[in-house]
Parts: C-alpha cells; sequence; structure tokens
C-alpha cells in the first residue's frame, strides 16, 4: 500500500531519505505551459540541501536545449545537463545501441526537437518536418521511391502526422526486414493545461496494427532511458527517487529501477486508481496531491 504523505515530518523524512531526485515534467511541474504551483520553491529547497535533481520526460517534441528555454521561461532553475528526454535517449540508443551505420537513415515520424536530438548525434534521417511529408494530399505508392538507405523507422509524438507519413514509415518496414521499429515512448495520452490529448504511443498505434509487431520503445518505463541517465549520472537506487504523475510510465519505471517512486495528483493518475474497488497492480511507494506540499518544510 502506498503511504499517504500529509505532515510536515512525512516530507522531512522523505528528504531525508532520497539524495538523487528524478522528475517528470508533463503533469508533475507542469500542465501545458502553466506551472504547477511551488514547483520553483521546492526545486530551490532540494538544491539547496544539497540533493541531485534531473528531468526525465518521454515528450519527445522538444530537445533538451529546448527544454531548456521552457524551463528558463517558467522560471525554474535546469540545467541542459540534467534533462533527460526520450528524443535525447532514443538518438544515443540508434548511435549507441543500434549502432546504425553512418551510411544509413532514420525515417522519422515527430517534430523538429525530435531532429534536433538525431543531428546532435549525427544520425542521418528523412520524413519529419520536411514540408514534403507534411501533407494533406492523397498518397499513392505510384508516386513513391523508397530510400534505400533507410535502415530504421522512429515514431514520436506528431501533431502534423498524416497519412503520407504512415505508409512511408508502413512501406520502410514492411519491404526490409532489417528495417529497425522504433518508438520514442508509448504513451497513450500525454496532459496539456486544458486536458487530454493522445499521446506517442497514440502516432505509432496504426503501424503496429498494419504491421502486427511492437516497436521498441526507448523511454519510461523501458530500462533503456535509465541507462542513458546512469551513463551520464552516478547515483544509489536506494536512495533515488522518482516522481511521476503516471502509474504506467514514471512509477513503473522507477520500480523497474529499483528506485523509490513519489506520485503526484497533478497530471493523468487519479487516486481513486490506487485505492478505489479495481486498483492498479502498480502501486508506488508515496502519493500526495502535488509537488509543492513539500514547501511543507521551508520554515
Amino acid at each position: 500500500m502506498a503511504t499517504r504523505l500529509t505532515s510536515t515530518a512525512d516530507y522531512e523524512s522523505l528528504l531525508d531519505k532520497y539524495d538523487t531526485w528524478l522528475f517528470d515534467c508533463d503533469g508533475v511541474l507542469w500542465q501545458g505551459d502553466r506551472l504547477v504551483e511551488g514547483v520553483p520553491e521546492v526545486l530551490h529547497l532540494l538544491r539547496n540541501r544539497k540533493k541531485s535533481v534531473l528531468f526525465v520526460t518521454n515528450n519527445a517534441t522538444k530537445s533538451r536545449a529546448n527544454y531548456k528555454k521552457k524551463f528558463d521561461q517558467l522560471g525554474v532553475e535546469a540545467h541542459v545537463d540534467e534533462i533527460f528526454g526520450s528524443a535525447f535517449a532514443s538518438a544515443v540508443y540508434i548511435s549507441s545501441v543500434l549502432k546504425l551505420p553512418k551510411d544509413k537513415k532514420v525515417y522519422v515520424i515527430g517534430m523538429s526537437g525530435l531532429e534536433d536530438e538525431l543531428r546532435d548525434e549525427g544520425i542521418s534521417f528523412l520524413g519529419g518536418t520536411d514540408p514534403a511529408d507534411c501533407t494533406l494530399s492523397s498518397f499513392s505508392l505510384a508516386s513513391f521511391t523508397p530510400d534505400p538507405s533507410v535502415g530504421a523507422v522512429l515514431c514520436g509524438l506528431d501533431t502534423a502526422v498524416n497519412y503520407t507519413k504512415l505508409s512511408k514509415a508502413f512501406n520502410y518496414l514492411l519491404r526490409n526486414q532489417d528495417c529497425v521499429f522504433l518508438a520514442t515512448n508509448t504513451d497513450s495520452t500525454y496532459p496539456t493545461a486544458e486536458g487530454l490529448l493522445p499521446g506517442a504511443g497514440s502516432i505509432s498505434a496504426p503501424l503496429r496494427f498494419a504491421l502486427g509487431k511492437d516497436p521498441i520503445s526507448i523511454g519510461k518505463p523501458a530500462a533503456t532511458m535509465l541507462d542513458c541517465i546512469k551513463a551520464k549520472h552516478n547515483f544509489d537506487p536506494k536512495r533515488t527517487i522518482m516522481v511521476g504523475d503516471r502509474l504506467n510510465t514514471d512509477i513503473e519505471f522507477g520500480k523497474n529501477g529499483g528506485l523509490a517512486t513519489l506520485l503526484v495528483l497533478t497530471g493523468i493518475t487519479q487516486e481513486s486508481e490506487i485505492t478505489g474497488p479495481n486498483p492498479s497492480p502498480t502501486v508506488p511507494d508515496y502519493v500526495t496531491n502535488s509537488i509543492g506540499d513539500l514547501r511543507a518544510v521551508i520554515s
């Protein structure tokens, strides 16, 4: 059963137990472009107590550099080397794990942030934001000449997804059994300030259905994301806590990695999902209404 945090003593105890704090962003630190109340104060508190603070997001629409700009705009201290997004992790996976040859390309269903991270890793790509693919015109195989150098298809959140992109990705994967099917993450939805929208998993779903197979998912809850963090930061898992709003990504990610987990209720998950008549089998170690609740320890 999850421990419900309510008192100043509860929050002091939590701060004493953990030295490294991993935060999801959407639904934890902010909702769309609206900051969750108390976030700057809590992060300042953690830094003052010499805690390591890292930001771990499945949102692949922004590069780390663009995420840094968002933190700056919201008045939240963050450094590029503290930010780990699924776009960055996907680029690292392709270059360091998949070891895609330099003469191979990635077909992208995704946005400019994903392209930025691929470019920074020296990975060639096509599709994505290319105007030729961002079209609502009808698609025909008769006018499609596949690029033989495509060795992988990478699918992330794409708010301009269309039949042309899906058809090209489908054919690259269908015609070449060696072409690797990758997804930045498989979140079904993502939270905005105005409500939920389809997530990256909803973008790759047509391909999964058409092909009859699942992609390799790189973001939370996959271990790939944690491996990416471990490659850059040393931390003791027993003294590390993952803070998130989603049971099937953030909390599963923490549990799979041997980390403690704190669920906040400012995003996707409702408290009834862990306490109701049909509770989720995924149970966080701790629950609080908002990350801003930790302000209780500020004297």
